[in-house]
């Protein structure tokens, strides 16, 4: 077997020709990247970062290296402005641009200066570093009694709806996000064993699948089952989930599992997101349509942080409940 060869990055010489720079700036990325994996960040979240500096590096049209903070406010407008994207989109992007040329500062700015003449500077400032997921927009939650109005309204219509089962699954898993505020994901992730009801004064759900930090893998906690979710998890496990299939006695079956069946196990799929999304937007529009279009899963989450901080828990128990860092 022979190893190819490789260019050290910090080769005392000059870049002369267009392939040499070329090559250059994509060493300089493939370093970050394998710094992510050396961090132990998800594929996923490598691959993006990716995607986001490529788009950038197209943008910009020359050498990574000549970038100033002009031309981080031409590329974000553009996002923002031209392209329309989300402002979550937009935060994460500048954020990977803001992490990349801290990399390349920390670590190439003196090869970069010896090999291309440039200094290079940090074009993500605390002038165009959007500093939140939602600026721009406020996600103020709707009021106890809104929030009341609506899941009254909508156990009270379960016995008549068309199809009970994915009403009952929609209305628990909304449930959960109003009193313990679990994420989206991780509600989906959830299998039947995850219930622990022997753990604690109420019963714990054990989040397996937890957020991390930066794309660093799952982060799980046990999460105890106040505001009467204890009770809730009792109705729907003792009343509902074996309605869906046999695989209810199955521990690693899904705890909110979809109508559609395996073709191979013949056991219930995953409930997705869409039809989970999908059964709170009909109910907020049945029950609560001030707030159509406006009450997401994350609202939700929202809602139960400024319930549980009214009621007089502490915050660092409502950031631990909720899996924040």
């Amino acid at each position: 077997m022979t190893l190819a060869v490789v260019r050290s990055i910090g080769a005392p010489r000059r870049l002369e020709t267009a392939q040499e720079y070329e090559d250059f700036e994509q060493e300089l990325v493939d370093q970050f990247l394998l710094a992510g994996v050396g961090a132990g960040m998800a594929d996923s979240s490598i691959a993006d970062d990716r995607r986001a500096i490529f788009e950038f590096v197209r943008f910009l049209g020359r050498p990574v290296w000549t970038t100033g903070p002009e031309d981080a406010d031409r590329f974000l407008a553009d996002q923002r402005k031209v392209k329309r994207l989300a402002h979550s989109t937009v935060q994460t992007k500048a954020w990977t641009l803001a992490q990349f040329f801290d990399f390349l500062i920390a670590r190439y700015q003196g090869d970069i200066h010896a090999l291309t003449g440039h200094v290079l500077v940090q074009p993500i400032d605390e002038f165009n570093r959007p500093a939140k997921s939602e600026y721009g927009t406020q996600r103020i939650p709707p009021s106890e009694a809104e929030v009341d109005q609506l899941f009254n309204g909508w156990r009270e219509s379960l016995g008549g709806a068309r199809k009970f089962l994915p009403a009952a699954r929609d209305y628990m898993v909304a449930s959960l996000w109003r009193r313990v505020g679990t994420r989206m994901t991780e509600t989906l992730k959830l299998d039947i064993r995850d219930w622990r009801p022997d753990l604690g004064d109420f019963g714990k759900l054990h989040v397996r699948h937890g957020k991390g930090s930066r794309g660093r893998g799952p982060k799980g906690r046990l999460v105890p089952a106040i505001n009467s979710t204890d009770a809730l998890m009792d109705w729907w496990l003792g009343d509902v989930r074996h309605q869906f299939g046999d695989d209810y006695a199955n521990p690693d079956a899904p705890m909110f599992p979809s109508e559609r069946r395996d073709p191979l196990t013949g056991f219930c799929l995953r409930a997705g997101d869409d039809a989970l999304r999908s059964g709170l937007k009909g109910a907020v529009g049945a029950f609560l349509p001030a707030w159509s279009g406006r009450l997401t899963p994350h609202v939700l989450r929202h809602f139960c942080a400024s319930s549980l901080y009214l009621q007089g828990v502490d915050l660092k128990a409502v950031q631990e409940l909720l899996g924040h860092e």
